[in-house]
């Protein structure tokens, strides 16, 4: 749930859009957190601003992407905040468009970059943009989404050419926050409810790339707050789907071998053996 600092517009129960100036609301600091909109900024004004398990001082304007899957938190170090705030849904931007899949963009994606850095140029460049989607919005009974959208694919494809903060920093309690993240995405994946459905996750590295961290940094992350490797809490989450899915279905050995990622059924059933003593033959048998 969003902090009374920023606003909680009309946009989250109508599913629709909304656009604000900072000035408005940059001047308050956010608490860290996920919100349930996608957000682009663009903004001016010294702040910090934290994102996931990293952090970045922003000392010039900026475009920020801030993603509901992840948490982020904002500090303004600076009197004066400018720029622009526009929030709004997948289904908004998607419009009658179903291939539209922003976990998917390189903007919004896990694992991708939240901030891209804006010169005197590029600045005056967006800033009529998100100027003008407020003015759409405030057309009343004349508005047109179409004209709002218009000018949020725009400012998506410009912001493909420019360029992150080279300069990262861990906040306090990052490794806390990359173990959060981790275990998140390792739930997103799961129940598995169709045979066609395979996990996109499998292995440490998959988890860290998604993270946009070494798989070692990772590892030690994991282990310092939960005392285990982030091995061990992947194979415990797949010994414990295998055996949901040997109970409660139908499907084939190979087919929960398949699913779970396992490139063969022998390497599934050497691998549930290893964790449980036991094969999978042996817990469907002892389902009946």
């Amino acid at each position: 749930m969003e902090t009374p600092a920023e606003p909680l517009p009309a946009l989250v129960a109508s599913g629709l859009c909304n656009v604000y100036t900072r000035e408005q609301f940059g001047t308050r600091a956010l608490a860290y957190g996920r919100r349930d909109y996608y957000k682009i900024s663009l903004t001016t004004g010294r702040g910090r601003y934290q994102y996931a398990h990293r952090g970045v001082l922003l000392e010039q304007p900026a475009l920020v992407f801030s993603n509901p899957l992840i948490p982020y938190s904002w500090e303004p170090l600076s009197a004066e905040q400018g720029g622009y705030l526009c929030l709004f849904t997948e289904g908004f931007l998607a419009g009658n468009d179903p291939s539209v899949r922003l976990q998917e963009s390189p903007l919004f994606r896990l694992g991708s970059e939240p901030i891209y850095l804006v010169d005197e140029a590029q600045y005056a460049a967006l800033s009529p943009l998100f100027a003008q989607m407020l003015q759409l919005l405030q057309a009343g009974a004349a508005y047109q989404p179409e004209g709002v959208r218009h000018c949020l694919q725009q400012i998506l494809e410009r912001a493909r050419h420019l360029p992150p903060p080279t300069t990262y920093y861990q906040p306090p309690h990052a490794a806390a926050r990359i173990t959060l993240l981790f275990q998140e995405l390792l739930d997103r994946q799961f129940p598995i409810t169709s045979s066609a459905h395979a996990l996109q996750l499998r292995t440490p590295g998959d988890y860290a790339r998604q993270l946009s961290v070494h798989v070692n940094h990772l590892n030690r992350a994991v282990r310092e707050h939960t005392g285990k490797t982030t091995s061990v809490l992947l194979a415990e989450r797949l010994v414990h789907e295998a055996k949901v899915l040997l109970v409660t279905t139908a499907w084939s050995t190979a087919d929960i071998a398949d699913v779970l990622g396992f490139a063969y059924p022998t390497y599934f059933n050497n691998f549930f053996k290893k964790h449980t003593g036991t094969t999978p033959s042996a817990i469907r048998s002892a389902r009946v």
